[in-house]
This record gives structure tokens, C-alpha cells and sequence, in this order.
């Protein structure tokens, strides 16, 4: 099954998107954020919890003077490492406690710095290399089964009931594991500390429940005989801080939108651009795939006017995953078949949208969303349309496909839900199998000519987009219906110009990479 793409057009929606995110990048550039900074000292080793349970990175970096911060912690701190020789959790904890001071080693040569981080550079991102190794020696020997990969959610906000959610999930089929964050927990700008038993709709992501599900997901692996995938979100006011944390802790996924965070949260979209890029600087390394979140576009908006938006939003977020050094196949850029189901042929838009974005990008590994917005209390309708969903991503060889729940919208889904989510996916997945391949588009038919307005529309979107500017155009509401001022939102005070001395060597390393 193959739509006639107008392959000129596509190329044009690439340049103007590259023309879109090239100023944006210049800012990026020249700018960090408090975020940015506390991920560099969790890489150097430095973490844990001081006065009032606040993260020691956090002190560390909020204590520095707005000059020291300009130049990146790394240095500051760097030069109290060469002076102490204490090992980086250590000092973290002096500082912290207030025993020892960033100003009182200002005159500690930034050579010596240099030289007392270079080391520990290496070790950071030689254990996140081992990781990386270890994903792909597990894969090697625990294959997994051909795409679409079923993704299932736990969300109970207790991480050892996650746990046991996750590995029941498993044993029922499912490939993939997500944990919601819990409500909110985008708005902080800290990362929650050790494990957790008391989110709210989802469970904080902290290293340690990172931690504890990774290990029970190998532990599961190994009995089922395929590997199982661990996803979270790297979005919100601490993005990079969880990439990083991740990344440690072998996550396989993240969340991680390039305008999520500014749209649906309300964060500030400078500080979300500079995240965005070390955060996915940092997964590109680790060899982690991204999500990207337009199926949220079809949430707030409808899905039928906003499909050219959500394929510029995916031009978009594949231009900046490429600057942060991600390839192809770890850009899983988002869709969900969220269009109106009274909607007369809405099953062919669904096709017509997913057999793009196929083609259009055809090796991002591909997330699929299922039917949130339209669903209702009549599980069996929810039931059908879920199958349809599950027709449509087999049919066009989606990747990464997150299975509809019955009560999907109504509640958190009970083990039961999530069951007949996995039988209801598996059945479709085996019976139609190689359907797609079976059949062709009519020329001319609805299929084709949605195909044909939605890229062409999506082309027109993003020449306005530049020429507006994109933070000009999120303001006016060009993306899902919703205005964000460009200095307004959550974060913006941790937004920070560089100075002409500024150090982070981490993004030095992946830049040299």
C-alpha cells in the first residue's frame, strides 16, 4: 500500500523547516538554563537531598552568582574539585551543607578545573556507552517480535504497584512499559529524590523508581524470553535532568517534545528549547528513542483541520532532533487516530494521515496513539474503535503503538482493561498482518486525496511559520489552537544568556562526537 507523494514537496517542507528551527537554534546557542547546569552535575556524579529534602543539585546551582552561572557550573565547581580533591557526590554534599563555598575557590586556574573534570567527563560518558551496549546485547539475545510494539501504561502513582502492574502487563504481551509521571510533576523544577508511593494519576519520575522498574523489567525479560522497553517523560521544567538520570538507569524511550511543554503545560518556550536540545543531545548518546507528542495536538483541537499541523510540528521535531545529533531511527515522532469516529469515511483520513507519516519519514520509529478524545461509557463501542485504531497501525507499519484501553478517559485503566487492550491488538495484529502490503490506494480516491491536502497544507503552515518566526507563531496560536507569550510561562527566570567563557563539557564531548 503506497500513496503518491509529491517527493518535491516533501523536500520543500524539510528546508522550510530546517529555515523554521535555524533561529531558534542561534538562541539555543548563545543561551542555558538552571536545568541545563543541574544536569551537568548529576553526569559529574553529584546527587541526594539536603536542608528541607531539596535536591543538592539545586542548591549547588541556585547558590552560584548570576556571573559564575553565566560561565556553567562545571567550571565553579570544577575549580572546587581541583582545590579539595573530593569526589564530586562528596563535595555536593559539603556544599550543600554549607561547609564548603563555590566564590571561596574563584581563584583556582580554570586549567586546573578543566583538568580535575576531564576524568570524570570520561567515566560519565563511558558508564552511559556501557549502557547502551548492555541495551543492544540484551536485544541481540531477547529479540523482540515484529513492529507495531505493544506499549501499555501504569500509572498508579505507588512505584512497587507500577511493578507489579508492569510485569502482570508483560506476561499479558505487552512490549513496552510506560510510567505516567504523576499530575504536576512537569511544573516542578526539581526532580523528586528516591522512591515513591504517593503520585497523583502517575508516579514521580526519579532515578531510583527509574531504577527499581528497569531491574523488574530485566527480571521479566528473561522469563518471557524478549526484551521489554522502559519509557518516561523528559519533558517539563526538568527535562534534561531526567534524560540524564535516565539514561543512567537504561531507559529505552522518553517523551520528548521539542513544543509539548510550552502548549500543553504552559512552560516557557525559551527555556523549553534550550532543554529540549541538551536533553536530546544526551539521548542521542545513550542511543534512546524519543517520543514526540502531536497526538496531543488532536486532543485540544480537531483532528480533521489540525492533520497540517501536526505534520509540520513533526518536520519540526525531527529538524531539532537532527541538530542534537539524534538519527532516523531514534526520532519516534507522535500521530493518534483521534478524528471524529461520525465523522463518513473518518477511517480513511485515519489511513490516509498514518500512511504519510510513514512515508514521509520512513525510518523514525513511528508512535501511534490510540482514540482518547471521542471515546464514551459504552465500553463496547470504545472496544470497536480501539480495533479499528489497531487495524489502521498494523496496516501502515507503524513502530511503537500504545494500546487503547476500553475505559481509556473515564478512569485509570484497571489490569483487566489492560488485558483485553493487549488481546484486542494482538488478534487485529495477526489477522491482518500483512494487509497493508495486500491492497492499493486508489488514485484520485478519498485516501489519496487527503494524503495530497494534508502535505500541501502542511507545506503552506510552514512557510507561514517562517516567516513569522517560530516563537511568533506559537504566540499567535498556529499550533493545536493555543498562545504562549515568548517571555511568559513557568521558567522563564531560569532562562540565562552564556557568557564568552562559558563551559559545559558535556556538550562539548557529544558536539565533538
Amino acid at each position: 500500500m503506497e500513496l503518491r507523494i509529491d517527493r518535491a514537496a516533501v523536500d520543500r517542507c524539510r528546508a522550510l523547516a530546517a529555515a523554521v528551527v535555524a533561529p531558534v537554534s542561534d538562541f539555543i546557542a548563545s543561551h542555558s538554563t538552571v536545568a541545563v547546569e543541574r544536569s551537568v552535575l548529576r553526569l559529574l556524579g553529584v546527587d541526594g537531598v539536603g536542608r528541607d529534602e531539596i535536591p543538592v543539585p539545586n542548591i549547588i546551582v541556585d547558590a552560584l552568582s548570576p556571573a559564575n552561572r553565566a560561565c556553567g557550573v562545571a567550571l565553579a565547581f570544577g575549580k572546587a574539585l581541583a582545590e579539595t580533591a573530593l569526589a564530586p557526590f562528596a563535595l555536593g554534599e559539603a556544599l550543600s551543607a554549607g561547609t564548603l563555598e563555590l566564590a571561596s575557590f574563584a581563584q583556582v586556574p580554570e586549567a586546573a578545573a578543566r583538568g580535575a573534570l576531564r576524568p570524570l567527563i570520561e567515566q560519565a560518558l563511558g558508564g552511559l556507552r556501557a549502557r547502551r551496549r548492555e541495551r543492544e546485547e540484551r536485544l541481540a539475545r531477547l529479540p523482540q517480535t515484529e513492529p507495531p510494539l505493544l506499549y501499555v501504561i501504569v500509572a498508579s502513582g505507588n512505584i512497587y504497584e507500577d511493578r507489579t502492574a508492569a510485569v502482570a502487563a508483560v506476561e499479558a504481551g505487552a512490549q513496552i512499559i510506560a510510567v505516567i509521571r504523576s499530575t504536576g510533576q512537569s511544573l516542578l523544577d526539581f526532580m523528586p529524590y528516591g522512591p515513591t508511593t504517593e503520585g497523583f494519576g502517575g508516579t514521580y519520575a526519579t532515578q531510583a523508581n527509574f531504577k527499581i522498574m528497569r531491574e523488574a523489567l530485566d527480571e521479566v525479560s528473561e522469563r518471557v524470553g524478549r526484551y521489554v522497553m522502559l519509557t518516561n517523560y523528559a519533558s517539563g521544567l526538568c527535562m534534561p535532568e531526567i534524560a540524564s538520570t535516565a539514561a543512567m538507569e537504561r531507559l529505552d524511550m522518553l517523551l520528548n517534545d521539542s513544543m509539548y511543554g510550552i502548549l500543553f503545560r504552559d512552560i516557557n518556550m525559551k527555556r523549553t528549547f534550550v532543554d529540549q536540545h541538551f536533553s536530546r543531545m544526551i539521548n542521542a548518546f545513550s542511543g534512546i528513542i524519543i517520543n514526540t507528542g502531536e497526538d496531543n495536538y488532536l486532543t485540544t483541537a480537531d483532528a480533521v483541520e489540525q492533520a497540517p499541523a501536526v505534520l509540520a510540528s513533526q518536520f519540526i521535531n525531527e529538524e531539532f532532533a537532527h541538530r542534537a545529533g539524534m538519527p532516523d531511527r531514534q526520532i519516534g515522532l507522535g500521530d493518534a487516530y483521534e478524528i471524529n469516529p461520525d465523522l463518513q469515511d473518518g477511517f480513511l483520513y485515519q489511513v490516509a494521515q498514518a500512511q504519510l507519516t510513514r512515508q514521509i519519514f520512513p525510518d523514525a520509529p513511528l508512535k501511534y496513539m490510540p482514540p482518547t478524545k471521542h471515546m464514551t461509557g459504552d465500553i463496547f463501542k470504545g472496544h470497536l474503535i480501539d480495533a479499528l485504531f489497531n487495524l489502521t497501525s498494523v496496516m501502515t507499519h507503524q513502530t511503537i503503538h500504545l494500546c487503547g484501553m476500553l475505559t481509556e478517559a473515564i478512569h485509570t485503566p484497571f489490569l483487566g482493561d489492560r488485558a483485553l487492550a493487549l488481546d484486542n491488538a494482538r488478534y487485529i495484529m495477526n489477522t491482518a498482518r500483512h494487509f497493508g502490503d495486500e491492497i492499493a490506494i486508489k488514485p484520485g480516491g478519498v485516501i489519496d486525496r487527503r494524503a495530497q491536502d494534508v502535505l500541501s497544507g502542511c507545506e503552506h503552515l510552514l512557510g507561514r511559520v517562517g516567516e513569522m518566526g517560530l516563537m511568533q507563531a506559537i504566540e499567535s496560536a498556529v499550533f493545536a489552537d493555543v498562545s504562549r507569550p515568548a517571555d511568559g510561562g513557568r521558567g522563564f527566570d531560569g532562562v540565562f544568556a552564556r557568557a564568552p567563557g562559558y563551559y559545559n563539557p558535556f556538550e562539548e564531548a557529544l558536539q565533538r562526537r
